[in-house]
């Protein structure tokens, strides 16, 4: 029996290596246009003046970025000390604040904004209150009431001190945190907690989740494999179920995927592994065919890949 799997469509995950500068919809905006598909849609957004991994979801893989939303990140920044940013960021209005700590100082800091952590969003973020945007609300010469939320840093560590300006040293660190953790945030309570004031100087994502740095795809490599055609892009792709290794893979026979075709609860010949989540479904050539959650000794799909194709007798649910 055939069934129309996610090959050979745009069904994947670009991993881009973003610059300075463009937005993270600019470059979903690019590669739709290059794509020629409007079904692409990004994991984790990055500020403008930030680079690095940002995972674009192209046709099918847009439906699973729900799973990649909680994914832990990593970041190199350089935070600078000596003064404070309206925006926490280099972006902003930027103040004198206090004395600028020495190497020994910062690196006795950092522990302190480990572990599970209380964090203020930066006043010039993109959260809502009361359908205003707090950036919108800041804008406007209001202060946005923003509540702590509580976050995960695994890891803050010095990377390299710049310390030839003594009244404004300049730290590197490599961070490893929770999704909704704002560096910036980190930068000006480093600063705070020493004493006196820092800001976020710059910002590289070096993964998200799987998706990792040296393995991303520059913008001019992006654009070089399309120039001949959407197709160019397809040996650039990721599978669709890249990062999902949480969720075990269940074979199924041709039966069995029928039935999941046309969204119906299957008991799989293969058995069900372990207790999960999610199951990652296969067919017998180990193409995705579907996501599904398991319900007693069935399993009921939650995302499928293939389309129905109407069996010669019909199949039967099992």
């Amino acid at each position: 029996m055939a069934h129309k799997s996610l090959g050979p469509g745009l069904d994947g995950i670009l991993v881009v290596a973003k610059p300075p500068g463009p937005t993270s919809h600019d470059i979903v905006a690019l590669v739709r246009r290059l794509a020629a598909t409007k079904r692409v849609g990004h994991g984790g957004t990055l500020d403008p003046f930030a680079a690095g991994v940002l995972p674009i979801f192209l046709g099918k893989a847009t439906r699973v970025v729900e799973f990649h939303m909680g994914d832990r990140k990593a970041y190199r920044a350089t935070v600078c000390f000596g003064a404070t940013s309206t925006t926490d960021d280099l972006e902003g209005e930027l103040a004198p604040a206090g004395t600028a700590p020495t190497r020994e100082a910062v690196e006795a800091a950092l522990p302190g904004l480990t572990g599970t952590i209380r964090q203020r969003p930066p006043t010039y973020s993109a959260i809502k209150l009361d359908g205003r945007r707090a950036y919108a609300i800041a804008r406007s010469g209001e202060t946005p009431a923003l509540t702590e939320r509580e976050v995960t840093v695994f890891r803050l560590d010095l990377e390299s001190w710049d310390g030839s300006d003594p009244e404004r040293p300049v730290a590197v660190v490599e961070v490893e945190c929770s999704a909704g953790t704002y560096i910036r945030a980190l930068a000006r309570d480093l600063g705070a907690k020493l004493g006196g004031g820092a800001y976020l100087g710059s910002l590289t994502r070096t993964a998200s989740g799987p998706f990792r740095l040296e393995s991303a795809t520059t913008l001019d490599d992006v654009r070089a494999a399309a120039a001949d055609g959407p197709d160019g892009l397809m040996p650039l792709l990721q599978p669709v179920d890249t990062g999902l290794d949480a969720f075990p893979r269940v074979a199924l026979d041709a039966d069995e995927m029928a039935a999941i075709a046309r969204g119906q609860f299957v008991r799989p010949r293969a058995g069900i592994p372990g207790p999960a989540s999610r199951y990652r479904l296969v067919g017998p050539d180990a193409a995705l065919v579907g996501i599904a959650a398991a319900q007693g000794d069935r399993l009921a799909p939650d995302k499928v890949f293939i389309d129905p194709i109407p069996a010669a007798g019909g199949t039967r649910e099992r």
